[in-house]
């Protein structure tokens, strides 16, 4: 299924096996896109919105300059522009990070399930809730912590993503962003985020090296990053991969 990871190991929502069944249905087609490619374009009119199967989107905004700030990535499991179903257009671009597909949901499939499955609405309007959640905690990020505990709140934050999703082992994970990227999300410079990610590897807290990130202690990377995974909402009762022993030791 298309959908598996969609709202997988929420905390109080979970999709039944028809739920699922229908989201399927919803589906008008799937799209293998490049690396580096425009998804959706600010102020573009819109007719669906797309579900993340595998790789890495984000949602950015460029400055008067042309520099991007990114504001958001999204993770497989994902519906990247679930709000663009009310919206019609956003006020930001959606761009490929990594090679990714995607399934395309029509609007007017949503507006079926919203007429004739309001609970399955409600589990939608939930992931949209999550957004908003996630945005939160990243306006926290950026407002209040210095760049090392940016770092470490965003690498923690992907780490319990990409877990649930059952892409990390919750010790490491493949992370297909740019020193440039992790600058862009954190609000720094290039130069800054390489010597944050030394600092974090000779402390042994973190290692990101050729795509790959190692957490041998994700608890206190969390304390480093002031991250509590709370604002996720994943159900850490349910068979979430465990840490390896290492991180136990």
């Amino acid at each position: 299924m298309f959908t598996d990871r969609f709202l997988r190991y929420k905390r109080g929502v979970s999709l039944s096996l028809d739920e699922r069944a229908t989201l399927e249905a919803s589906i008008s087609e799937v799209q293998t896109i490049d690396a580096r490619k425009i998804v959706v374009r600010a102020g573009m009119e819109l007719d669906h919105s797309t579900l993340l199967i595998e790789g890495i989107l984000s949602r950015y905004i460029d400055d008067r300059k042309g520099l991007r700030q990114l504001v958001a990535i999204h993770v497989p499991g994902d519906f990247v522009d679930l709000h663009a179903y009310p919206l019609k257009v956003l006020d930001h671009d959606v761009a490929t990070m990594t090679a990714a597909t995607v399934a395309i949901v029509p609007h007017s499939a949503l507006d079926t399930i919203i007429a004739d499955r309001p609970q399955l609405g409600r589990k939608l309007w939930f992931s949209t809730l999550i957004d908003a959640s996630i945005h939160r905690a990243w306006l926290f990020r950026l407002g209040r912590l210095d760049a090392m505990g940016r770092v470490a709140h965003f690498l923690c934050e992907t780490n319990a993503r990409l877990r649930s999703a059952g892409l990390s082992d919750g010790n490491r994970f493949a992370l297909g962003l740019t020193q440039t990227d992790l600058a862009e999300i954190c609000g720094l410079t290039n130069i800054h985020v390489n010597r944050v990610l030394r600092q974090l590897r000779e402390e042994g807290l973190c290692v990101f090296r050729s795509s790959l990130v190692e957490i041998p202690a994700p608890e206190l990377l969390a304390a480093r990053g002031q991250f509590d995974p709370a604002y996720l909402y994943i159900d850490d009762t349910q068979s979430l991969p465990p840490p390896t022993e290492r991180a136990a030791s």
